[in-house]
């Protein structure tokens, strides 16, 4: 069996992380908490357009990625059952964000994920070969993945579209009820009976 990860959000916290220890500082009037983030992207809740955001959280990435701690719940997963079957990473970053995160994946997580993929997320003045436009069609053209863990619910619906499993991973933004135990316990039983 192979389980396909989303990066941000649920093997590390990067939302959170970004909202706490560079947004809020930079914006003492703002009063919004993490669970306040109802929408992914915030930009429309903060009050900035998008790119404002899409630059605040670019910016956190290239200088922070490093030093992201894990999610503690994940990691025990991974050290419990992680080598019960395969790991693929597959995230959807801006390219130049993506050399430290592959380095972070691979430093916390190397044990367990040995393959790692990623969608260019579009940014003006960047122009890529666009060979997938979105996760779903990474995982059509990939054709290797039974389980996808991720916090976004297009991404899962794509996912589910394909012929997989999926385990959403509750977040304010999303429809996922429960906690990320419950979530994670889920993804035990759907990797125990294979």
């Amino acid at each position: 069996m192979t389980v396909i990860w989303d990066i941000d959000d649920v093997l590390n916290d990067l939302m959170r992380q970004w909202l706490e220890s560079m947004w809020l500082p930079a914006h003492p009037g703002c009063t919004l908490t993490y669970a306040d983030l109802t929408q992914n992207p915030p930009h429309r809740l903060l009050g900035i357009d998008e790119s404002e955001y899409l630059e605040s959280l670019d910016c956190f990435r290239l200088s922070h990625d490093r030093t992201l701690k894990p999610i503690a719940e994940v990691s025990a997963w991974f050290e419990e059952y992680g080598s019960r079957c395969s790991h693929v990473a597959l995230t959807a970053r801006p390219l130049g964000s993506v050399p430290s995160v592959a380095s972070w994946l691979f430093e916390h997580f190397g044990a367990w994920i040995r393959a790692f993929g990623f969608v260019p997320s579009h940014r003006p003045h960047v122009s890529l070969p666009h060979y997938h436009r979105s996760k779903g069609d990474w995982l059509r053209w990939i054709s290797a993945g039974d389980v996808m863990v991720e916090d976004n619910p297009a991404n899962l619906a794509e996912a589910a579209a394909a012929g997989m499993r999926t385990v959403l991973i509750p977040q304010p933004w999303n429809s996922g009820s429960g906690t990320l135990s419950e979530a994670l316990d889920s993804l035990t039983r759907i990797v125990k009976l294979g």
